[in-house]
């Protein structure tokens, strides 16, 4: 009886905040632990993978804007000025690929697709492909974000097939004692916790998330959060979405190929990334 109520009530509050028009845009920031990470490299001194880990996190440290309408959005990082290069010492540059956050992301909810902007090392690729239907587990607990009340949701992320795979390489070629620069932790069920409120009847998030009675202040994503620290509501300006469309046109599924392909052309015999340091 409990959850018919909550569906009932729900359904009601949301045909009636969507017959009105609702937009606005959500600034995120994000900040990563790297408490998974160790460097053992022989070849580093404890000065450059102290140096190392500091990019690491500054390179994780972003700021995101969420732009939205009640079926579309927008979901991009924030540009940040260049800091100038060091006049001495060694130039130790962190670029990661395969990252979730990078690009913009546009997504539609009345036809069901999202189409995102990514490259592999320059390259530049235009994913577009079907929004995935996510699964969540709402529960009671709440909390206040700002002035709004959110409840929490979780969602399972199972281990896949390729993590287990590649888990079982990296555990043969230790004990065959070859090393690599970053350990690989084996790889488990995940969390995915989010934060959302009902008071903005609007089914989007941070990054890829969606499919939650409301919109997702605060995302725990892996080692990763994602929090609002700010929101702007129904703003002067009418918000006006624009579909990504530089790159070459690929499904997920092949620029997830691609860029397993692109990673195995920078290993080294032994199946060690060669990371080169000027």
């Amino acid at each position: 009886m409990k959850t018919l109520t909550f569906t009932t009530l729900f359904l009601f509050f949301v045909l009636i905040n969507w017959a009105q028009s609702l937009e606005g845009v959500v600034y995120y920031t994000s900040k990563t632990q790297l408490k998974d990470f160790n460097i053992t490299s022989n070849d580093l001194t404890p000065e450059m993978k102290e140096d190392m880990m500091e990019k690491m996190k500054k390179a994780f440290e972003k700021t995101f804007t969420l732009h939205f309408t009640n079926f579309e959005s927008i979901y991009e990082e924030e540009e940040k000025l260049a800091k100038p290069k060091p006049s001495s010492g060694p130039n130790i540059k962190m670029d990661f690929i395969g990252s979730s956050t990078s690009g913009k992301l546009y997504k539609n909810f009345k036809n069901r697709q999202y189409i995102k902007e990514d490259d592999i090392f320059g390259k530049e690729f235009l994913i577009v492909d079907s929004l995935q239907k996510m699964n969540w587990k709402l529960t009671e607990e709440q909390k206040k974000i700002g002035n709004y009340l959110c409840f929490k949701a979780e969602l399972s992320i199972p281990v896949s097939e390729e993590d287990k795979k590649q888990y079982e390489e990296f555990k043969k070629k230790k004990e065959a004692g070859k090393t690599n620069l970053l350990e690989l932790k084996e790889p488990k069920e995940e969390i995915i916790e989010a934060w959302y409120t009902l008071d903005i009847p609007i089914s989007n998030g941070p990054g890829k998330y969606w499919g939650l009675p409301g919109l997702i202040l605060e995302l725990h994503e892996f080692n990763t959060v994602f929090l609002c620290n700010k929101l702007v509501l129904n703003p002067k300006d009418k918000i006006e979405i624009k579909v990504p469309k530089n790159g070459k046109k690929v499904s997920q599924n092949e620029f997830d190929s691609i860029q397993v392909k692109k990673l195995k052309s920078m290993t080294n015999e032994n199946g060690v990334i060669e990371i080169r340091i000027n």
